[in-house]
């Protein structure tokens, strides 16, 4: 290389270190690796070659390292001691000599070489970068552009990125369409081919929902309000605990807003998903009733340990407190993760005479022997 180009060179790598971040010495270090193996590459060379390239200079040095030895019997890779002290005058026999060699047209080969090394080292900065930045967004909720909507995955525009929304990710009862603008939450930031991030994003997840909170509510991402629990059934229904410490703020009337305007813009971006918004409780009998709103639980049983209750609602809210297939009951164990046994006013006396009477059979039973 010329001494112009290796100037350029150096102020390339500088210029590398300060706008991308990556350092002059790592540089300089894979450089010269490629440089050794553009040199061998071409060459055809069977030496053992060292290259030094001048920090400041920019200069290219070629080295063929031999073994000194006392009979040469391969003059690419060994060299003899009485040749040697010409070259290092206090060499000895095992020493390794770097001879200076200067092939022709190298500094050709080399410049090319150095030129698609940093395009390689400015790709490579850039997605380490763009790696980073999505890497700390991990758990935030993005915007991004529909631009593949299949059977398969959703691919996202995020801008720098692609997020990708496998099926599993999406909610069931939506439809997206190339263009659509979209929210979405990370779920996780991985390194694919060729070193190329790619962000795994999902709408299912019930972690959407608590951060739509925090972005909506600004008590809770002030930590006035937090939230305590989220059970989902993504599409249709979600249930979300919420609690706060100053006995002056209404934890659920703040979620829900004026006129739930601010529980309404989050159904709204989870296209019509219905959000209950309950108060948690530490008090487990408070909290599942709760939990089972908008049935009302005339009476509840729990069994600490089991972590089990036994609720008792009026016969014609039992199909109220269980929900169409279940949902609101499922909801309500996933939300209070407690094992909920829901019976009508009409089932439970029915099964306490069942009981009843059991006890007294076994009675005149005994009575009679």
């Amino acid at each position: 290389m010329k001494n112009n180009e290796n100037k350029e060179l150096i102020m390339a790598i500088e210029e590398l270190e300060k706008e991308k971040g990556i350092s002059k010495e790592y540089v300089l270090e894979s450089l010269t690796v490629a440089l050794t193996s553009a040199y061998k590459k071409n060459f055809d060379s069977a030496e053992n070659v060292k290259i030094e390239i001048d920090d400041k200079t920019g200069e290219i040095h070629i080295y063929a390292q031999k073994e000194v030895v006392k009979q040469v019997e391969d003059d690419k890779l060994q060299i003899s001691l009485e040749d040697a002290k010409k070259i290092e005058k206090k060499a000895t026999i095992g020493d390794i000599i770097n001879i200076e060699i200067k092939p022709k047209d190298f500094g050709r080969i080399a410049a090319g070489a150095a030129k698609q090394h940093m395009i390689q080292k400015v790709r490579e900065a850039e997605r380490n970068m763009v790696f980073q930045e999505y890497n700390d967004r991990k758990g935030e909720i993005v915007t991004g552009i529909v631009q593949k909507a299949d059977k398969g995955a959703v691919i996202l525009d995020l801008g720098k990125l692609e997020g990708i929304m496998p099926l599993k990710e999406q909610i069931p009862t939506e439809h997206y369409y190339v263009n659509d603008k979209i929210k979405a939450y990370v779920l996780n930031v991985e390194k694919g081919i060729k070193g190329v991030p790619q962000v795994l994003v999902t709408r299912s997840h019930p972690d959407v929902i608590k951060k739509l909170f925090e972005l909506e509510i600004p008590e809770i991402y002030e930590g006035l309000i937090e939230v305590k629990a989220v059970s989902r059934d993504p599409g249709n229904r979600s249930k979300v605990a919420v609690y706060s410490k100053n006995p002056d703020i209404d934890p659920v009337g703040s979620c829900v807003g004026p006129k739930g305007i601010r529980i309404q813009n989050i159904i709204n971006e989870m296209n019509g998903e219905k959000i209950d918004v309950i108060e948690w409780n530490e008090d487990p009998a408070t909290f599942i009733c709760a939990a089972l709103l908008p049935a009302h639980v005339m009476a509840i049983d729990t069994k600490e340990e089991e972590k089990f209750a036994q609720v008792i609602v009026p016969d014609e809210e039992l199909s109220l407190a269980i929900g169409k297939g279940g949902q609101n009951a499922r909801l309500a164990v996933k939300l209070t993760n407690w094992k909920i046994d829901i019976k009508s006013e009409t089932q439970f006396r029915e099964l306490m005479e069942y009981e009843e009477n059991k006890k007294a059979e076994k009675q005149e039973e005994g009575n009679d022997e």
